[in-house]
């Protein structure tokens, strides 16, 4: 089978969407089926190259996802001449997949990660203009006719259901983890944790976007540290580059509230020093105020981190082991379940996996009914 991916980002830009496109693309090579992935250019890369088997090919879009929309167009429907079915995801790469597809009869898949449609201006903080004009174009590139939209937890699927879209065309599909990688007999000792050794290690972390909620939980911690003593909190961010701004505005809060003592920010960790300091620290806690699917929970999982998390999205659906769930935005509520936390005082629920061969099995799976429905 041959599968062209059409993408805004892909690697080596990191973030969920790319963790998985980038998961499943090399999987089905290992399987014998020959991937495409259409991709914007970004900096120091390539504009044609082979990785892991995955042809990769990108087009200029001036570092702008928006842009890419448009100058994608002509090369996905060449592209997509070539190949047997397109896989795309939200939200900039769906509609040159879907012009592809109409134009050359080709099965487009499109994986939704979350739906923000209604809730634009309460999760993001953004403008009532902005939030409209934003609502709108998801609004526009969900009710293009895709064959297929694949949802990555429950929640999602929930949320796309109020867009009456055709549901026989939905199927929910978990994301994967690698768990030989998130393996806590793998982790190091983290020098993070060597230098606060007394400490009652929170850690939370993830890309500073409007949805990760840090400002709730430095909010929370001033009640947190009043009650746990040797409380301290490391904010371990990502892509600090394209969120310099959100960075400055938590570093004013933390100083706002007095607490340089007692919150560390730490910048772009690698992947196994972010795992070698999960792995060490006491309890994770997740603000987030919207989740698809949420890795930053299920890699606290795998590695049998507690966690105490909102309940936003797809975070009570996906959240197992140790853990407590707080009332999303609620600052109080947040606190006091950090409190529990230090006393050992969480719920306790089966360990739930998410292995990549049950995602990778089920969208194969979906591509050949496709094609089979097709002949």
């Amino acid at each position: 089978m041959k599968v062209l991916f059409i993408c805004e980002n892909y690697f080596p830009h990191i973030g969920g969407a790319e963790v998985v496109f980038k998961n499943l693309a090399e999987r089905y090579v290992q399987r014998g089926h020959q991937v495409t992935v259409l991709t914007s250019l970004l900096r120091n890369t390539l504009k044609q190259e082979i990785v892991n088997g995955v042809k990769i090919i990108r087009v200029r879009s001036f570092y702008s996802r928006y842009v890419f929309t448009f100058t994608s167009i002509l090369k996905a429907i060449k592209l997509a001449r070539k190949n047997d079915l397109i896989q795309t995801t939200s939200f900039n790469g769906a509609p040159p997949a879907w012009l592809a597809g109409k134009f050359t009869t080709r099965p487009v898949v499109i994986t939704v990660h979350e739906v923000w449609v209604g809730k634009w201006k309460e999760v993001t903080g953004f403008s009532w203009l902005k939030s409209m004009l934003h609502e709108l174009l998801e609004r526009a590139i969900y009710l293009l006719p895709y064959d297929k939209y694949v949802c990555v937890s429950n929640a999602t699927m929930k949320d796309l259901k109020k867009l009456k879209i055709n549901e026989q065309k939905f199927a929910t599909i978990y994301n994967g983890l690698d768990y030989d990688f998130w393996d806590k007999t793998k982790a190091k000792a983290s020098p993070s944790r060597l230098k606060l050794p007394n400490k009652y290690l929170y850690l939370s972390w993830g890309r500073p976007g409007p949805t990760k909620g840090f400002e709730y939980l430095i909010k929370a911690f001033p009640i947190i540290k009043s009650a746990v003593a040797n409380a301290h909190l490391l904010l371990m961010l990502g892509q600090a580059q394209n969120y310099e701004k959100k960075i400055k505005d938590l570093f004013r809060l933390i100083k706002e509230l007095q607490l340089e003592d007692n919150i560390t920010i730490l910048i772009s960790l690698t992947n196994e020093e972010k795992r070698d300091l999960i792995a060490c620290c006491d309890c994770v806690i997740i603000p987030s105020t919207s989740e698809g699917f949420g890795y930053t929970t299920v890699e606290a999982n795998a590695l049998n981190i507690p966690v105490v998390a909102s309940d936003a999205g797809s975070i009570p659906e996906i959240i197992s082991g140790s853990h407590l769930i707080f009332k999303n935005k609620d600052i109080i509520d947040l606190a006091e379940k950090a409190i529990l936390a230090s006393n050992e005082q969480f719920a306790v629920a089966k360990k739930k996996v998410f292995d990549w061969n049950t995602s990778v099995v089920a969208y194969l799976k979906i591509y050949e009914n496709m094609m089979n429905s097709k002949s």
